[in-house]
């Protein structure tokens, strides 16, 4: 229960700070996980099953940036979507990507086992990576323009929320980036 612990704080430090932002977070609609899992072809961990059951993104082109540096989380629905544009996109390498075996690992093409969680609006994302290791199950950031990934924002979905709470709460950077608030009431990422 730790994210959903962590996102309910989130968002009622958004409510507070930030109405903007959070009056565009949706309520979460029960994802049929074991669809998804069929779909995606891997076991879910139980921090991305629990951030679906939390949080139902936003509606369409509409971004609300709650993780860092610019991101807007996804459903469970959005993250499908996304992932099954990513195979139309990649399909030449969809079986056999430009990627390194073990998660956290860089890759340079789209790896069918990242499962994104939350879009910029344009094509970057954060996506959970579940190719196998020790560190499956951490937060990675895809560059579309570039086509790759680098290394491992986050260990997982619960250290990301961790982060980003910490951060909105001690006005400390989440990563690379600080949090501040518009005249307007949207949160905004400064990167310093």
């Amino acid at each position: 229960m730790v994210v959903t612990e962590l996102w309910t704080k989130i968002v009622l430090w958004l409510s507070e700070h930030a109405p903007v932002t959070a009056a565009a977070l949706r309520s979460p609609e029960p994802p049929d996980l074991a669809e998804l899992e069929a779909e995606y072809a891997v076991e879910l961990p139980v921090e991305l099953r629990e951030l679906w059951a939390c949080c139902g993104g936003t509606d369409v082109d509409v971004l609300a940036d709650v993780l860092p540096p610019f991101y807007t989380p996804y459903s469970a629905a959005q993250a499908l979507q996304s992932w099954r544009d990513h195979r139309k996109n990649w399909t030449a390498q969809w079986d056999r990507p430009a990627c390194d075996y073990y998660a956290g690992s860089p890759g340079s093409s789209f790896h069918p086992s990242w499962i994104p969680i939350a879009g910029d609006g344009f094509a970057d994302e954060l996506v959970v990576d579940l190719r196998p290791g020790p560190l499956t199950g951490c937060v990675l950031e895809w560059e579309q323009e570039a086509a790759q990934v680098l290394r491992p924002e986050w260990r997982g979905v619960g250290s990301m929320l961790a982060d980003v709470h910490r951060s909105l709460t001690e006005g400390i950077p989440a990563g690379h980036s600080y949090p501040t608030v518009t005249e307007d009431g949207r949160l905004d990422w400064q990167i310093r």
